[in-house]
């Protein structure tokens, strides 16, 4: 576009100067050995100017024939050149795609058509044939002579790296990560790479420091920097609680301003300010946490924050918790076990079945089964919630690529990865249960009959068993292996003379009674028998023994 204005712009003044030398005529007179020449002012001009344009022609021409030979080798240079990047291209895409046959004889192609020196990328296309085809140890050559080479550099490295971390050589992958961190700060796999191996070493200065440099050059998002670095700071205040409760405070207290839903880091904090004897500010953290997250482990250290405490202040430092956070299953679990410490049972009972309802897991089945035995001490009523707890999902825990820990680790003891842990519930135990077997909250507390209609017993023989209390079609199915004896119906068998446990001779084989007294007799407390008949003592597998054998 501006050689077009150039060309008409020189056009136009030469339009007006051969206009200019029209209005103004004159005569030019020129002698030249001895010969005059006159011609007019316009016509000169005219001459002139056409001896200028038939001097740049021959130039021109001149100049074209000489350079000849270079322009035509050039042309032909370039045709290969252009080859060769074709070439190149579908074997890169051939090798992206798998293909390595025609990645291959892309290769070969392209080294016939490019020099190695003039082009890295025929480098990277022998290494990514070399992989496709299985043949790791010539890609690792490959790898390393780009890693030599300054254009390259950056390339080869994360190549080797992704060789060493196939191998499993840690220790190689983080030579190569660090390598490319200080060579090109702003590559996020090799700082995020290096971020993770520090960690792993538990050197979290350096891994802090790192994070620093890689928010400044903004290789990661503000959003992300700030959470691994909030991490970061968790996993050394952990460390530093013990010996400096103080450094660990600020550490904690400056992960959580980076990101105020880490419940690890709220924990640390208080645990520091528990030691300075700070009760209020260290409450006060977890409380502000507790309305963002009801943690069963903010729950645990909040009642618990003072040691001398007795069992009815950790139960009112329980419902101070509901009562910030109400209509919770953990807020609730929590007031249950303060209650079951206080001995308020009917209370404890209470709020472990509204848990339960509103999120039936295994914790608070076996945390009702607990209350059970401090209330009534019934064993078929133990063994019902406890078998409730075995249906019931699983707890959460911190969870990372499938392992749990019983606490928040900073870095998983699998992959060695940041921030790995999650508070969420762990794999399941056994298969998935069917539509009807998973199970009903409401459904399961309410066939248990009010606790007053299963009292207590005031003293409860030692060698007394459920299965006596069973049918006889129950004892028969509880010990399948053993012999079963069948005495006669008439008969009645008294325990040997001087047993501590003498009962009254009834019937050893008798059908459940059908009359007036059955009907007034209360049916078991979930409507049948307990699916555990017990433990049958040995006086009873004793009794018998004058009778004949079935088998």
């Amino acid at each position: 576009m501006i050689r077009i204005l150039f060309f008409v712009l020189l056009v136009l003044c030469l339009a007006l100067g051969f206009a200019w030398l029209a209005d103004r005529p004159g005569e030019l007179s020129l002698i030249w050995q001895g010969q005059l020449i006159e011609m007019s002012l316009l016509r000169a001009a005219s001459l002139l100017i056409s001896v200028f344009a038939a001097v740049l022609i021959a130039v021109w021409l001149l100049r074209t024939i000489w350079s000849s030979p270079h322009t035509v080798t050039r042309y032909f240079r370039a045709r290969k050149r252009d080859r060769g990047y074709q070439a190149l291209s579908t074997g890169l895409i051939a090798a992206g795609a798998g293909d390595a046959n025609l990645a291959r004889k892309m290769t070969a192609r392209t080294r016939s058509l490019i020099s190695s020196d003039q082009e890295p990328l025929i480098h990277l296309l022998e290494a990514q044939t070399s992989l496709i085809e299985g043949k790791y140890d010539d890609a690792r050559k490959k790898f390393e002579l780009m890693a030599d080479d300054p254009e390259t550099r950056e390339l080869g490295l994360r190549g080797l790296y992704l060789e060493a971390k196939r191998l499993g050589a840690n220790e190689a992958a983080r030579h190569y990560a660090e390598r490319a961190a200080e060579k090109a700060p702003h590559l996020p796999w090799a700082t995020l790479a290096t971020l993770d191996h520090r960690s792993q070493a538990r050197q979290w200065d350096e891994a802090i420091r790192l994070l620093d440099q890689s928010r400044a050059a903004n290789v990661l998002e503000r959003k992300e920097a700030d959470r691994k670095k909030a991490v970061l700071l968790t996993a050394r205040a952990m460390e530093q609680l013990e010996a400096d409760p103080k450094s660990a405070r600020d550490d904690a207290r400056a992960a959580l301003k980076l990101d105020d839903s880490l419940v690890p880091a709220a924990l640390v904090a208080a645990k520091a300010l528990f030691r300075e004897d700070n009760l209020r500010k260290g409450a006060s953290i977890l409380e502000k946490m507790w309305k963002l997250d009801p943690h069963p482990e903010i729950a645990r250290l909040y009642v618990r924050a003072r040691g001398g405490d007795s069992a009815l202040d950790r139960l009112k430092r329980a419902k101070r918790l509901e009562t910030l956070r109400g209509n919770n299953a953990v807020s609730l679990a929590t007031v249950a076990e303060a209650a079951l410490e206080a001995r308020e049972l009917a209370l404890a009972r209470t709020k472990a079945e509204a848990a339960a309802r509103i999120d039936p897991r295994e914790s608070i089945f076996l945390l009702l089964a607990d209350i059970e035995e401090a209330d009534t001490g019934d064993e078929g009523r133990i063994r019902y919630w406890m078998s409730q707890a075995l249906r019931s999902p699983r707890d959460p825990a911190w969870t990372a690529d499938g392992v749990t820990s019983p606490s928040w680790l900073p870095v998983s003891p699998v992959t060695g990865r940041l921030d790995a842990f999650e508070w969420k519930a762990p794999p399941a135990r056994l298969p998935a249960a069917t539509e009807e077997g998973y199970l009903n909250p409401d459904a399961a507390i309410r066939s248990l009959p009010p606790v007053a209609t299963v009292p207590r017993p005031a003293t409860e023989p030692e060698t007394e068993s459920a299965v006596d209390a069973a049918p006889p079609a129950e004892r028969v199915e509880a010990e399948p292996e053993k012999a079963i004896t069948v005495p006669d119906p008439n008969e009645t068998v008294a325990p040997p003379a001087g047993d501590p446990n003498r009962k009254e001779p009834v019937p050893a084989v008798a059908s459940p009674a059908k009359g007036k007294d059955s009907e007034e007799a209360p049916d078991p407390f979930f409507g049948r028998p307990p699916d555990d008949p017990g433990v049958r003592e040995p006086a009873s597998t004793e009794q018998n023994t004058g009778n004949f054998r079935l088998f």
